[in-house]
Formats: structure tokens, C-alpha cells, sequence
């Protein structure tokens, strides 16, 4: 099959086209033929080594962590897929590799693709469409009538957040340019702030949530819009002795990930807020709970661009560029 890999972390090395093995499946996996990937972020900071500590990967290495297509052949324990259904899935760390014509998925991490969508829509959810859920419904418990503040509305996670925040009944206030106010305003946005022009630490106040998607900086002002008891939930860092625990990282990187939120922590705890970062886990079943949302219309997909296989280098320096209105996709098949 080919494949896009590479061969050594690197800010500036192209992913190089090869002919790659076709995955041999476990008992307890599927064979998907790759019809569609996504680029996300998470895909460059890999390639650049920024997360070799938490995520030591071998090499060559295939990247991409979503995917949308068609089960080709299915392990001997597989009960819930059948050759010939469309499925779509965020694959789980370790296990990575969209970027390919072919990739083997443990059955859990795997969920039927929502019918009234394409396969270019459906592989833009996975990721992000975690984030928000595990975000706003697992970490959060967003409830109806609490106020949230999504940083980058028009960016991959936030026109999935705002939209899921608006189902849950929360009142949502977002950042973007002046040229994506219709946009993040259609999804569901009831406060819109230019990002460029306006400080939304001056006009956004007792607020019970915040997704964090930025910089320090930007992190540090929003505890200050926060009521006493609000939470914010960062998915760029810095991560936390919590999350090192979770994932069951050694006592020396618990030490550095507790070291590294220090300053955060100590700043949320004099506004009497509550801080914790997010690093989304695949998950199916929680997949599958999303693909209803978007079977009822709930959820829409935004996708910005659609570039063929041969352009995957030229999909990431887009994503890379943080001019995407939605998500960028990578067309297999």
C-alpha cells in the first residue's frame, strides 16, 4: 500500500510517499480501506518531536489520527462490524497511521460512519468531536443555562464545541476574525469577539467554563472571566500531574508534568477556579453517541479545504499555517 511516513522528528523534513506493508489484522481488529483522513494539529506537533516525551514513537512512522472508510476484512472476535460497512474512527496513540490507503483498528476504538454525511465530512470528526465530548460532558458536565467561553470558534474544535455547547443549552461566547462572524454565528455562537481588534478579558465576565485552545497568555486572561467555582479546561497545555497519572506516566514525568502546570494552578486557585488539561483518548463508544448527534442534524461537519493523497504535505503546512475555517481533509480514495 502507500503511505506517507517519516523518518525522524523534524519542524522542516517532508513526509515522504512509500510503498508500506498492508497491515495484518488481529482477532480483535478490522481491516479499513482509507477513503478519507483529517489533518489535525496534533499531527505537526508529532512530526516536530514537541510531544516525543508523552508519545515516543518508532520509526518510520505513519501519521494521521482520523479516518473514514470500509471495513475490508475483520479479525475472528469481531462482533459489532461486518466486511462492507462504513465506519469511521479516531485511532488510538501508538496505533496512528491515516495518512495510508490501509489501516488495522481495534474494534472498540471504531464507529458506524453517520449516514447523511460524506466520508470527507465524517473523517473531520473524530478527533475533535472527542475533544469537545470528553471536554464538555465527561470533564465539565456542562449543564443548560451555564455560560462557556470557546477560544478560535472557526478553527476544528471549536465549530464542534460551539455547536455541542448550544445542544447542551449553554450560552456561548467565541473569538475569531471579523471575516468568520457569519460563520461561528450560523453554529450557534451568541457572543462573537474579534480576536484581532477587541480584549475579551474586558468584555466577558462570570463565566462557568472555559476551552482553552491558545497560548499562556491567552489561558492566563481567561481564568480572569471566570466566577469563583468555574472551570477551565486546557487541550494545548500545560499538562498536569493529573493527567500524567492517567496515563500512567512515571514518577519523574509526573514530577515534570506537576512542574509545568505549577504556575497555572497557583493562578487558578487565587481566582477560585479549577484547572485541568485535556488530552483526548479514541474512544467508540463516545463515537457512536456523536454520530447520532450528527445523524439528528445536531452536529455539522465544517470543512475548510480537500486535498488529494499526493498533496498530504501541502494539507499539513496548511493546517500548520492556523488559517483553516474548520478542518482540512486528506482525500485517499
Amino acid at each position: 500500500m502507500k503511505a506517507f511516513t517519516i523518518q525522524r522528528y523534524s519542524k522542516t523534513d517532508q513526509l515522504e510517499l512509500v510503498e508500506f506493508p498492508e497491515p495484518n489484522i488481529k482477532e480483535d481488529e478490522v481491516l479499513v480501506e482509507i477513503h478519507s483522513a483529517s489533518v489535525n494539529q496534533l499531527d505537526n506537533k508529532l512530526k516536530s518531536g514537541e510531544f516525543k516525551m508523552l508519545l515516543p514513537y518508532k520509526f518510520p512512522l505513519i501519521l494521521g489520527h482520523d479516518v473514514a472508510g470500509i471495513i475490508k476484512k475483520t479479525g475472528s472476535k469481531v462482533t459489532n462490524f461486518k466486511v462492507g460497512d462504513e465506519v469511521f474512527s479516531r485511532v488510538p496513540d501508538f496505533h496512528i497511521g491515516a495518512f495510508a490507503e490501509y489501516i488495522a483498528i481495534k474494534e472498540n476504538f471504531v464507529a458506524p460512519k453517520p449516514k447523511i454525511i460524506s466520508m470527507e465530512e465524517a473523517a473531520s470528526i473524530p478527533l475533535v468531536g472527542l475533544t469537545v465530548w470528553q471536554a464538555f460532558i465527561e470533564k465539565a458536565n456542562l449543564k443548560k443555562g451555564q455560560k462557556v467561553f470557546i477560544q478560535a470558534g472557526s478553527g476544528g474544535v471549536g465549530t464542534i464545541a460551539i455547536q455541542l455547547a448550544k445542544h447542551l443549552g449553554a450560552f456561548v461566547a467565541t473569538t475569531t476574525s471579523e471575516k468568520n462572524f457569519d460563520l461561528v454565528k450560523e453554529l450557534g455562537a451568541d457572543v462573537v469577539i474579534d480576536y484581532k481588534t477587541q480584549d475579551f478579558e474586558n468584555i466577558l465576565k462570570d463565566y462557568d467554563l472555559v476551552l482553552n485552545s491558545q497560548d499562556q497568555k491567552t489561558l492566563e486572561k481567561s481564568l480572569n472571566i471566570l466566577k469563583p467555582g468555574g472551570k477551565l479546561i486546557s487541550i494545548s497545555g500545560p499538562p498536569d500531574a493529573a493527567f500524567a497519572k492517567k496515563t500512567g506516566l512515571n514518577f519523574f514525568l509526573r514530577t515534570v508534568m506537576f512542574l509545568l502546570s505549577f504556575k497555572t494552578k497557583k493562578l487558578a486557585r487565587k481566582q477560585n477556579a479549577d484547572y485541568s488539561f485535556l488530552f483526548m483518548l479514541a474512544n467508540g463508544k463516545q463515537l457512536t453517541e456523536i454520530s447520532k448527534l450528527i445523524e439528528n442534524g445536531i452536529i455539522k461537519p465544517t470543512i475548510d479545504k480537500i486535498f488529494p493523497f499526493e498533496q498530504t504535505n501541502d494539507a499539513l503546512n496548511y493546517v500548520e499555517s492556523g488559517r483553516a475555517k474548520g478542518k482540512v481533509i486528506i482525500k485517499i480514495k
